[in-house]
């Protein structure tokens, strides 16, 4: 990555940009003026817009480089040559099913035994697959991330503080408003994904069996959770946003009505902002899929006649919506009436992920010859911790 790489990714974003409104600006004038625009325009329009999220990501997957964590097996550390003596085991396991000396190293480095059944994978594939994890699920960005060794974790939930009041040096002290506290259990919930192929492809030297097997189940395992932590159910997944009933009281989102059938307006998006208490909305973040997200970015403010979307014309700068920043997530409803299209809130806390460590493989050569399968389990939680952090927006019917 150079500076001049970044100059002109910085440079084709702001031209597209531009291109963007003044394409649309003319959209605008010909409706006004004709009572109906060209359809090449909303075409054109779809094909910049289309240009602006490809530029956009070209520019923050430069910024992906950050330092690498120490060497651990299963969130235990341990020294390179433990590390190193590891891997070379865990490659014999995968390519031959030879585990006697991978099961001795396990155990030898993290003092346990495999209760659950198979091995844990190297660092090298857990990092391979919590970065796919991690790029496709956007509320991993977003939400605050807990790791824990147990099946599950006593979270406190308070959406309030306690009262507090001036007093005299000498003055009566009087009770103050007590604050509610909940206690919330998030559990890990299990996942698995089994890729399998043929020992004959596994003994051929220039495969990666590792990077293969990784790759595979990470896709399998971030379209699972990223769906769930928006619309899962509870129910042996995480719970998802969107799946609270509606209301301001404990355990409820409130929903905010967007005033327009079936569609996302700007007005809508101004109320939904401002629902937010200060303190969530200063750390706040838009939430919606790609295609409403195309629809927004035709909005203006009235009054100023702005433009309510602006791009992010730097790496690792989001792109924001009234100045707060907007991330699309595929599992967002489309727009259509009675949809919970767009969210917005402080979902550091208003969401927490519970990651249970070590991500284990098991190896099986047994129940389908020729193939050999790779029985991988992952285990993860998720719920709102704080529903008045998050806002959700119902488009009317």
């Amino acid at each position: 990555m150079t500076i001049q790489d970044i100059t002109e990714r910085v440079h084709a974003i702001g031209n597209a940009w531009e291109q963007y409104k003044q394409v649309n600006d003319a959209r605008l004038s010909e409706l006004e003026t004709k009572g109906h625009a060209d359809p090449l325009y909303m075409e054109h329009l779809t094909k910049i817009s289309a240009a602006l999220d490809n530029q956009k990501s070209r520019l923050d997957a430069m910024e992906t480089l950050g330092n690498r964590p120490g060497l651990s097996i299963g969130g235990t550390q341990v020294d390179a040559g433990t590390a190193n003596e590891y891997k070379s085991a865990f490659r014999n396991y995968l390519r031959k099913g030879m585990d006697a000396g991978l099961e001795g190293i396990q155990t030898k480095a993290l003092s346990t035994t495999n209760a659950d059944g198979g091995y844990l994978i190297t660092p090298e594939m857990s990092d391979t697959i919590v970065r796919i994890v991690n790029e496709t699920s956007p509320m991993r960005e977003l939400a605050r991330m807990e790791t824990i060794s147990t099946e599950s974790l006593d979270v406190i939930e308070d959406d309030e503080l306690p009262g507090a009041e001036w007093v005299a040096e000498t003055a009566t002290r009087s009770d103050t408003a007590t604050m509610q506290i909940n206690k919330n259990n998030i559990a890990t919930h299990e996942m698995h994904a089994t890729p399998k192929a043929t020992q004959k492809l596994i003994d051929d030297a220039s495969i990666d069996v590792e990077a293969w097997v990784a790759e595979r189940v990470a896709e399998k395992f971030a379209n699972l959770e990223a769906s769930a932590f928006i619309n899962g159910d509870g129910s042996g997944k995480p719970k998802g946003i969107l799946t609270y009933a509606a209301g301001t009281a404990f355990g409820q989102i409130e929903q905010i009505d967007s005033g327009a059938d079936g569609a996302v307006t700007a007005d809508g998006l101004i109320q939904l902002y401002y629902a937010l208490k200060e303190d969530y909305a200063k750390n706040a973040a838009f939430l919606m899929r790609r295609s409403v997200l195309q629809s927004v970015r035709l909005l203006k403010e009235a009054t100023t006649n702005q433009y309510l979307w602006q791009p992010g014309l730097a790496a690792g700068q989001p792109d924001t919506l009234l100045g707060v920043p907007v991330k699309t997530a595929a599992d967002m409803p489309a727009a259509a009436a009675d949809s919970l299209s767009v969210a917005v809130g402080d979902f550091k806390r208003g969401y927490l992920i519970v990651d249970r460590t070590g991500i284990r493989i098991l190896r099986d050569p047994f129940t389908d010859k020729p193939y050999v399968k790779f029985y991988t389990t992952r285990r993860v939680g998720g719920e709102v911790v704080n529903s008045e952090a998050i806002k959700l927006l119902k488009l009317a019917s």
